[in-house]
């Protein structure tokens, strides 16, 4: 039975153009289709560029007629969210204030993927702002996961998510600010990479609501895929400072086999979804049989100020920014016109009390990991729950708050480090569950080496969605 070429995965499609089996216009074409196939019931594309897409893959095609393609990912299709600055089309951020914005500079990923030979398709759908874990806005709607079209993907790389999930590319590049790659990834049966601060350089970007948690980040359906990713948009850039740290960290010598590592199943006794929490426990057992030293406990980290300060944080983000650009707060939603009434309120001391608390954590994880290589944990406390709902209110038949699904990410984003989920199972419904795992600063290369591994003794292989 010969496989569609949207269900291929980016370095395959990669062997098969090399070999001569098909062409960067047949699987764009073949993406393209499937995009039209999908889109009206997953709603995960705000923007395609369907006829300089092809014009691009059909010089793809003849670099590789020539032998001489860009890279390893020339001619793949790659989607881009939609908080990311692309230089032909509109970044809308998810919001009425900008819906024709198009500044016409580009993000420095979005540029290096492109002069890799990446087919760039289309923007992804995001929530407002990219503020919430799951992605609705009023300029495009609702975005749906592919695996049950009446739940979420999740946020705020929801619409990314869906769109490889689906089969409509391969890659997606996104951004993570407290989870927004690796807790979709999750939902969605993906492989979800956060680098640490500074490994993606940063220029020609939005404002930053989230100070420096949020990264650009990487999304596949392959560990391989997201490794040539990071070959290809990682690296440091002279205008972007943490880039510079995040190159002299990763030189460092990585730990050897067996790793020490710490699977630490909930976060302060919150509650977990059991179905989760049964397939990851089951995980981490195959981390033994692969010869790591797994110990459960708890995480010796005082997550608490930073967690009490996360709200304030975008509150106040927002309100500079739409004192900056009062077109835009004009034109958004009335909640995030509250948040950065909220953020105005707020005395300037808690801002520097934020700061110092995450300096504070920042210091503590360099000791965490002076005792352990890797910290596990799930990736998300919770299943999808319905698509237009901002987040579940129970789990485990306890209320939660607004990050209740959300508690085992955001910490990893404030504190700057790389963290990466992997599909490992389904539930009793046929819902994806993925599993978490985090590493020193700069150690990235060391997560993906471990995720790779991972991959082939957990590797979760139920076939595609019906949508």
């Amino acid at each position: 039975m010969t496989i569609p070429l949207w269900r291929k995965e980016a370095l395959a499609l990669h062997k098969d153009f090399m070999q001569g089996i098909c062409t960067p216009t047949d699987a764009l074409l073949s993406c393209l289709d499937r995009i039209d196939e999908v889109q009206p019931r997953i709603n995960a594309y705000t923007v395609l560029r369907k006829e300089a897409a092809l014009a691009e893959a059909e010089a793809s095609t003849k670099r590789y007629e020539v032998g001489s393609p860009l890279s390893c990912l020339d001619g793949v299709p790659l989607s881009v969210k939609d908080n990311l600055l692309t230089a032909d089309m509109p970044t809308t951020w998810g919001s009425p204030g900008l819906a024709d914005y198009c500044p016409g500079t580009e993000e420095l990923a979005v540029r290096l993927m492109r002069q890799a030979g990446a087919i760039v398709v289309g923007k992804t759908n995001v929530p407002e702002f990219t503020l919430e874990g799951y992605t609705d806005n009023a300029l495009f709607g609702a975005t749906r996961n592919p695996w049950n079209t009446d739940l979420t993907p999740g946020g705020s790389s929801g619409g990314a998510a869906a769109s490889v999930a689906a089969g409509c590319t391969p890659l997606a590049l996104g951004t993570d600010g407290g989870g927004s790659i690796r807790r979709p990834a999750a939902h969605c049966g993906l492989v979800g990479f956060k680098p640490s601060l500074g490994a993606i350089a940063r220029t020609d970007g939005l404002p930053a609501l989230l100070l420096d948690f949020e990264v650009v980040g990487l999304m596949s359906r392959s560990v391989a895929d997201i490794k040539a990713m990071f070959t290809t948009a990682g690296g440091a850039h002279q205008a972007d400072t943490s880039s510079l740290a995040a190159q002299a960290a990763r030189s460092r010598p990585t730990a050897c086999h067996p790793l020490r590592v710490l699977y630490v199943a909930s976060l302060d006794n919150s509650p977990v979804d059991p179905e989760i929490a049964s397939q990851c426990e089951h995980a981490v057992q195959q981390l033994v049989i692969l010869g790591h030293e797994v110990q459960v406990g708890d995480l010796p980290l005082d997550l608490a100020p930073v967690n009490a300060d996360w709200p304030m944080v975008s509150q106040i983000g927002l309100d500079l920014m739409f004192a900056e650009h009062p077109e835009w707060g004009d034109a958004a939603s009335a909640k995030y016109r509250d948040m950065a009434r909220r953020g105005a309120e707020r005395p300037s001391r808690e801002l520097w009390r934020t700061l110092e608390r995450v300096a504070q954590l920042r210091r503590d994880c360099v000791t965490l990991f002076a005792q352990w290589d890797v910290i596990v944990t799930p990736t998300t406390a919770a299943m999808p729950w319905p698509a237009r709902e901002a987040y579940p209110t129970q789990i485990a038949n306890q209320d939660v708050g607004p990050r209740g699904h959300a508690v085992f990410t955001g910490w990893v984003n404030a504190a700057g480090l790389p963290g990466v989920s992997l599909p490992i199972g389904q539930s009793g419904a046929g819902l994806p569950i993925g599993l978490h795992l985090v590493t020193r600063y700069g150690g990235d290369d060391l997560l993906l080496n471990l995720a790779s591994v991972c991959e082939t003794q957990l590797g979760w292989h139920a076939g595609w969605p019906e949508i």
